[in-house]
């Protein structure tokens, strides 16, 4: 390349700012290299930067439109392209959208159909519809695959684009194609938006022997103050063990997670760590102070949609050894993303910088938690199981009709009462 070509590439001076960074960055990165394990030289840092610059000025020279290969347009499609090639959460969010992630984040209002989705190889899959949402009495199911919304297919988005086309308005609609593999059905629904408040400890009761049964449906701020009510009513009724169900829980806050997991573990034990390449990203998370149910005996029924926050506790109490999981492996979203914000009010990115740990350090994200008992049921049965649940909780087989029975529930209550015996025997 001679200097005359050279003198043109630099002539914007955005690009210019761009390509300095660029070899700021190819520099530390030649700088790191000499004391790390990475077998990347800098010949081949300086020849795929080129190859990128190249691309860079042959589209922006020859594309049909030149409307569409503004190097802001260009740059922005590069950043999405490259994080999208990392992770599912991984992305750029432009400014409005990291914006509204702000205000969110403050408490912010928004109106959505109350559906946690993710994507998983490569397709928009729905973990859980929130219960009393209108996603939910849309009749919305886990596993429910999301092909497009508002006629706008998913497969080319990120997770935070089709995110932002579900939110809207409280009173406005959304049309969603989805497929459903258990009834080979693919079909559109459209649903109308509303302000989504969660209650997320449900079906306390006593089911029998003294076996308490509780469900946790999602992890936010009042869910660990919502389970103490739980949990002392049930105290009230002279429980002798518990079952958790975290079937179909999506997550939710950290925070809360680690506030549950507290009730059941001595305080300042390790609920969860998290690990990345940066020493500030190692970080452990123990349990707090509070009201303590050490010597419950607890049966934690888990499945393919119990993800994130419900990860974090089923590991937790499995590796303390204060409960036994019963069902099927859990989802495997156990990864930390940090927001990034850009200069020059840029947006932001999301990168996926930790994942989590058990306390002996099980990775979570991609494995999932292996239950103790394994009770594994089919999609059809389980969609049967996840409906009548929802009316009738902690019911091993409901009288109504078209009811199944729940042989993960049945299980659980089976091995409690064995353990209780078995406690009762040598006087514990």
């Amino acid at each position: 390349m001679d200097w005359e070509k050279t003198k043109l590439m630099l002539r914007n001076r955005h690009l210019l700012a761009v390509i300095i960074s660029v070899v700021l960055i190819i520099n530390l990165g030649i700088g790191y290299n000499v004391y790390s394990e990475t077998k990347e030289s800098p010949d081949d840092s300086y020849s795929t930067i080129y190859k990128f610059m190249y691309v860079l000025q042959k589209v922006r020279k020859e594309y049909v439109d030149s409307d569409k290969v503004t190097y802001k347009s260009l740059i922005k499609g590069a950043l999405k392209g490259m994080l999208r090639e990392l992770d599912p959460f991984c992305s750029y969010m432009e400014p409005e959208g990291f914006k509204e992630l702000v205000e969110d984040t403050e408490g912010r209002e928004f109106g959505g159909i109350g559906i946690v989705v993710t994507f998983r190889n490569h397709v928009l899959e729905v973990i859980a519809p929130m219960e009393d949402t209108p996603g939910f009495k849309a009749g919305i199911k886990p596993g429910d695959l999301i092909l497009s919304i508002d006629g706008q297919p998913t497969v080319n988005m990120t997770l935070d684009d089709c995110v932002k086309l579900l939110k809207g308005e409280p009173g406005t609609s959304v049309t969603m194609t989805i497929y459903r593999e258990s009834e080979d059905v693919k079909k559109d629904v459209t649903i109308e938006r509303a302000n989504i408040e969660i209650s997320t400890v449900k079906g306390t009761k006593i089911i029998e022997d003294g076996i308490g049964y509780l469900r946790i449906t999602q992890f936010n701020m009042p869910t660990a103050e919502k389970l103490d009510d739980a949990l002392k009513k049930l105290k009230d009724l002279n429980m002798k063990a518990l079952v958790l169900d975290l079937r179909g829980n999506p997550g939710g806050l950290l925070t809360s997670a680690v506030d549950v997991c507290s009730r059941f573990i001595d305080n300042k034990e390790l609920v969860v760590s998290t690990e990345g390449r940066l020493s500030a990203q190692n970080k452990e998370y123990r349990s707090q102070r509070c009201d303590k149910y050490l010597n419950i005996k607890i049966g934690i029924l888990v499945d393919g949609n119990s993800a994130s926050a419900s990860e974090i506790v089923a590991g937790c109490l499995q590796d303390h050894k204060k409960a036994i999981l019963i069902g099927d492996k859990t989802f495997g979203k156990g990864s930390v993303q940090t927001i990034y914000a850009l200069p020059e009010n840029g947006g932001a990115i999301r990168l996926t910088t930790a994942k989590y740990y058990t306390p002996s350090r099980r990775v979570i994200h991609e494995n999932g938690i292996e239950p103790d008992i394994k009770i594994p049921v089919s999609m059809k049965t389980m969609d049967k199981i996840y409906t009548q649940r929802l009316t009738y909780s902690g019911v091993v087989k409901p009288e109504g009709a078209n009811t199944v029975k729940d042989v993960q529930l049945e299980r659980a209550i089976e091995v409690l009462k064995g353990i209780c015996l078995f406690s009762k025997a040598n006087g514990e």
